[in-house]
């Protein structure tokens, strides 16, 4: 079996406005220890994540713990978002027709297939490894839709407030046949969402 152990990254500093350089919050890093704790005792082999800063700050000192370097796929980035992206009204139009986007973002449809052409890859470079990946919220609701299509709106409002978070999936060749949660640190999402 193969085990990707996706880690959302901790809470970032929504103030910096370049999305790809984003740094976490001074309790977004200390969070971070929060991963390494979660993935201590577990064997992993490679170490990959999204090129944007937050995500692979929440795994670097994990993959350093485990002797890994941490490689980064452009098609791992989060949705690129448009203005006026984060409420209710968009999540939902999203949700409810993967193609949809603001004109000038991203669709949802998008992301996932980028994203699970990545992870492709992935699982045939890595077949039988354990990875840890770091990845983002709409990102990573994307390829738990693509696994399971009962995943949706509501599992992503779930998961918008996990900063850190860590799902394993376990896969038989390009299979997901498992699914478990193992970290969930609670922090509201604050980037101009109005609950």
């Amino acid at each position: 079996m193969t085990n990707i152990y996706f880690v959302r990254h901790a809470q970032p500093q929504y103030t910096c406005a370049d999305t790809a350089v984003r740094p976490l919050t001074e309790e977004g890093l200390r969070d971070t220890a929060e991963v390494v704790r979660t993935m201590k005792d577990i064997q992993l082999d490679y170490a990959i994540s999204s090129p944007y800063k937050r995500s692979y700050d929440t795994i670097k000192q994990t993959a350093e713990e485990h002797g890994l370097t941490i490689d980064t796929d452009e098609r791992l980035r989060e949705r690129m978002n448009g203005r006026d992206s984060n409420n209710m009204d968009m999540f939902r139009r999203r949700w409810a027709d993967l193609s949809f986007s603001e004109s000038d973002g991203e669709c949802l449809q998008s992301v996932m297939d980028r994203n699970i052409a990545a992870i492709n890859d992935i699982l045939d470079s890595h077949e039988g490894q354990s990875i840890i990946l770091g990845t983002h919220g709409t990102a990573l609701s994307t390829i738990l839709h693509y696994y399971d299509n009962s995943f949706g709106l509501e599992g992503f409002l779930r998961l918008i407030d996990f900063m850190p978070y860590i799902v394993r999936l376990g896969f038989e060749g390009r299979r997901c046949v498992e699914k478990e949660e193992l970290l969930i640190v609670k922090k509201e999402f604050k980037n101009g969402f109005k609950r």
